[in-house]
């Protein structure tokens, strides 16, 4: 990983229905990442939820992908 790249992180079923449940949305409404993408973790699968921090001043902001 890339000392400037925001860090990815796979979610468990359990986190991914609260995910959901929390913003009321069904899995194929998040945006989508390729499983081709050197930036993902190991081990990741299609149909896995990426959560993304990217970190600008003193916030995080958080971004969710879908494995395809």
């Amino acid at each position: 990983m890339h000392v400037l790249q925001p860090k990815h992180s796979k979610f468990n079923e359990k986190e991914i229905k609260e995910l959901l449940g929390d913003i009321n949305i069904s899995k194929a409404q998040i945006p989508k990442i390729l499983s081709t993408d050197p930036s993902l973790p190991e081990g990741c699968e299609i149909g896995d939820v990426i959560k993304i921090e990217r970190k600008e001043g003193d916030k995080v902001n958080l971004y969710f992908r879908v494995v395809v």
